[in-house]
């Protein structure tokens, strides 16, 4: 099997009921899956959608080879070979709409709409969740980092941190198309073409006889990338004032020192202190970089101590998503075919928050014409159109009370086809591109939304004929339910 193949990449349960659906002739039945989050990370005021290119490439490279099958057979399940053999003709035939990467998102909005026949759309299930729950997580996180480090640049660092190799490329994608500016990372750097940034480990300055002599070794190897790590010994008595020697041999050759690192120690009082030490030497042109741990929080409160860092890489709290390693991410059958049509379908929960929107649906940014900022998302039932009317009811589905009417507004459709009847449609943007439209979205949002403390929350809203479908659903099954005997 490829390594990258990833047909198999699913858990148990999808094949089983693949295989049920074929026993019961119901495998070519249509039925539409919606993928969503219930509850923003981090405590954050929003999320940043991620994971759509490496789904596209799962689902183009779907297939069942022969590795694939003959592990299938061996199962105890004892799977029939006719259904073995339809496998090896298995493709996507379906739909998929999704919100571009680098979209903004919200609880309960649609990420992803698959519609296709319950045999195929089963299968992608875990797939297609793994890719978004990780990556959007990790764009979130990267989000949170570029709001606090604001304009300085940031590095991600995160490889040898990270839960295995995907991780660490996948990551340092998310986190680049969300603000970062370059990567440790070479593979990711040559698979996507995210700018790449290295300085060198506390082992090159262990492996001389002297702190100067390794600076001046890596300075003559290579005397135009020259980012010198300070605290191998002592930063202040040492490191930077053999840095300093360094920046100034470099200048007599008609160079310049790019920077130093500093990996240790209180990163406040010795980014203040190297800066006066540099300054004082002519070398105010030499950034300061800072690792060790970083993370917004961290970030914001050095900024608050007035640190003096220019370049920050961060690496395990941002690649593992320290605070919250996973999203949470549901992919959840909203519409289902009965006799020639859809038939909405809902899943009722003890938990409120899980009981799901039933219906096949559009999701919408309404943006105020007057201000140019997003007021909302509001999710309506595919024939709708929620500018027919002119004015929106925006309200809260948990407390319906709170509501606001939108008027003079632009209704942005979140949800774009990518797949059409199994084909692609069109070209994948660029990741420079992604970045850029990431930047745009943040500008759409005002700041109460984007802060990093206390974030007011942003209403998503469900349409009014959508709540009302929802209620109903939920009103006829607590009354089949009532309709019961009481189990004794």
């Amino acid at each position: 099997m490829s390594a990258e193949r990833l047909t198999l990449h699913t858990d148990k349960y999808q094949i089983n009921m693949m295989y049920a659906h074929w026993v019961q002739g119901s495998l070519d039945d249509m039925a539409v899956f919606e993928i969503y989050f219930r509850k923003l990370p981090f405590g954050n005021g929003f999320a940043v959608f991620a994971g759509l290119e490496r789904a596209v490439r799962y689902l183009e490279d779907l297939r069942f080879g022969d590795e694939e099958i003959a592990y299938l057979r061996g199962q105890e399940e004892g799977y029939d070979e006719a259904f073995l053999a339809l496998l090896r003709d298995f493709r996507f035939t379906g739909h998929l709409h999704a919100v571009p990467e680098g979209t903004i998102v919200f609880p309960n909005v649609p990420l992803v709409r698959v519609e296709a026949r319950l045999f195929e759309a089963h299968l992608i299930e875990t797939a297609l969740l793994n890719f978004v729950n990780y990556q959007t997580l990790i764009a979130t996180k990267a989000a949170r980092v570029k709001l606090a480090a604001q304009d300085d640049i940031l590095l991600e660092f995160g490889t040898r941190r990270a839960q295995e190799a995907d991780a660490a490329v996948w990551g340092a994608r998310a986190a680049y198309l969300a603000g970062f500016h370059a990567t440790s990372n070479m593979r990711a750097g040559m698979m996507f073409g995210i700018p790449t940034k290295g300085t060198h480990a506390h082992a090159w300055v262990q492996a001389h006889d002297t702190e100067e002599e390794a600076f001046r070794k890596y300075a003559e190897a290579l005397p135009d990338q020259v980012t010198l790590l300070v605290d191998t010994y002592d930063t202040l008595r040492d490191g930077i004032p053999d840095a300093i020697q360094i920046g100034r041999l470099l200048e007599a050759q008609g160079k310049r020192m790019n920077g130093i690192r500093l990996d240790s120690g209180d990163l406040a009082y010795l980014s203040q202190r190297a800066r006066e030490m540099l300054d004082e030497a002519g070398l105010a042109y030499v950034k300061i970089t800072a690792s060790n741990d970083l993370d917004e929080n961290i970030i914001f409160n050095l900024k608050a101590q007035g640190a003096r860092i220019d370049i920050w890489g961060v690496g395990t709290k941002l690649i593992t998503a320290d605070d919250q390693p996973s999203l949470g991410g549901v992919y959840k059958l909203v519409a289902r075919e009965k006799d020639g049509a859809y038939e909405p379908v809902i899943k009722i929960s003890a938990n409120p928050e899980k009981v799901t929107n039933p219906g096949a649906k559009e999701a919408y940014r309404i943006v105020s014409r007057r201000t140019g900022r997003a007021e909302g998302d509001y999710i309506a039932l595919r024939h709708e159109d929620p500018a027919a009317g002119g004015r929106i009811k925006l309200f809260d589905p948990v407390h319906p009370y709170l509501y606001k009417y939108v008027e003079d507004f632009v209704a942005l459709p979140l949800l774009v086809s990518v797949f059409e009847n199994g084909v692609r449609v069109g070209a994948l943007p660029e990741l420079d591109a992604i970045r850029a439209y990431h930047a745009e979205q943040l500008r759409l949002f005002w700041p109460q939304y984007l802060r990093k403390l206390n974030p007011e929350q942003y209403r998503v809203s469900l349409s009014e004929e959508a709540w009302q479908l929802k209620m109903s659903l939920v009103h006829r099954h607590h009354g089949d339910a009532a309709a019961r005997p009481a189990e004794r």
